[in-house]
């Protein structure tokens, strides 16, 4: 079993979801007392959020970059950056070091290719909705065209992420404007929707919605557990 790297804590809400996920695979997978082997890095999500929101995308990167080689460091075989939006400086956490980065965009394609999607709606942060270093992979590297939803719905879906789920919080009503907003990308022939925020799993799931549903979080967490075995 090779041993899986993550950078956690973006929000460690999210985090506690990729450790259960991966471990519970595992145990399915070879049975008995078994479970993964990890190591986790997990960062202070207030300062990687102010550098976020003042566009200083430099500094966040140097915080992972660190991490990232602390993980390689300490043994780990690969890793994974346990949220989307971080996702933006990946390449640069990437180069700093030695082991591979399981990029969240690719494992989320490689599901999409299986089920012959082509067209794709994405939830997540402003960052992640707005910003092309995820619709762009999909797109240029996978041949998946990404549908986002207008203006005053990603203020909302972005709001709800930084404002409560990331604190921990769970509204009946978010969850209900979040399936609005998935109505309307399906009004747009869309084939399904990206939860492409690692705090969306919190709200909603496939039992919500008639929409197909692709959680990156479970994916993500399931593809380690495919690379790790």
């Amino acid at each position: 079993m090779k041993t899986i790297g993550l950078i956690g804590g973006m929000s460690w809400e999210s985090t506690e979801y990729y450790y259960r996920q991966i471990n519970e695979a595992v145990r399915q997978r070879l049975g008995g007392l078994h479970s993964a082997q990890i190591l986790l890095y997990s960062v202070d999500f207030a300062a990687i959020e102010k550098l976020q929101h003042t566009g200083d995308w430099d500094a966040a990167a140097d915080i992972l970059s660190r991490a990232a080689q602390s993980l390689e460091s300490g043994g780990a075989d690969f890793f994974l950056i346990c949220t989307n939006t971080m996702h933006k400086v990946a390449e640069s956490v990437e180069r700093s070091v030695g082991i591979p980065l399981l990029h969240i965009a690719d494992a989320t394609a490689n599901v999409l290719k299986q089920d012959q999607v082509s067209r794709i709606g994405l939830l997540g942060t402003a960052f992640t909705m707005e910003q092309d270093f995820y619709k762009g992979r999909l797109s240029q590297r996978h041949g998946i065209e990404v549908i986002v939803p207008g203006a005053s719905e990603r203020e909302t879906v972005h709001n709800i992420i930084y404002q409560e789920l990331c604190l921990g919080e769970v509204k009946p009503a978010s969850k209900q404007a979040y399936l609005q907003i998935i109505d309307g990308l399906m009004s747009q022939k869309v084939d399904g929707i990206i939860l492409g925020c690692t705090e969306i799993c919190m709200l909603l799931d496939q039992s919500d919605t008639a929409a197909k549903i692709y959680d990156t979080t479970a994916i993500h967490a399931l593809q380690a557990v495919d690379l790790a075995l």
